[in-house]
């Protein structure tokens, strides 16, 4: 499988079993390596892209973008000032 086509959350079957006996895995991580964490026991690896390329069998659902989807803007409507989760002001001023 491509690191291209692979997308924050997706859910994916790797070659060999973890020792907990799971075998699916979810994608938490992206960028030089490649973040997993077993659908099983819970617990987070991080593989070189290219390994987890090799490794992974097949993908068994797509994730939803929950980052991009959940987000709101910084600026509000007509440019009023809003605060983000850090209470820094935005905006115009």
């Amino acid at each position: 499988m491509k690191y291209a086509d692979l997308g924050l959350n997706d859910r994916v079957r790797l070659r060999k079993p973890h020792p907990c006996g799971g075998t699916d895995w979810r994608v938490v991580r992206l960028g030089a390596d490649i973040g997993l964490k077993c659908e099983r026991c819970g617990r987070r690896v991080l593989l070189p892209r290219s390994e987890a390329e090799r490794r992974i069998k097949q993908m068994l659902s797509r994730g939803t973008d929950e980052g991009a989807a959940g987000a709101s803007s910084d600026v509000g409507a007509a440019g009023s000032v809003t605060r983000s989760a850090g209470g820094r002001r935005h905006g115009q001023g």
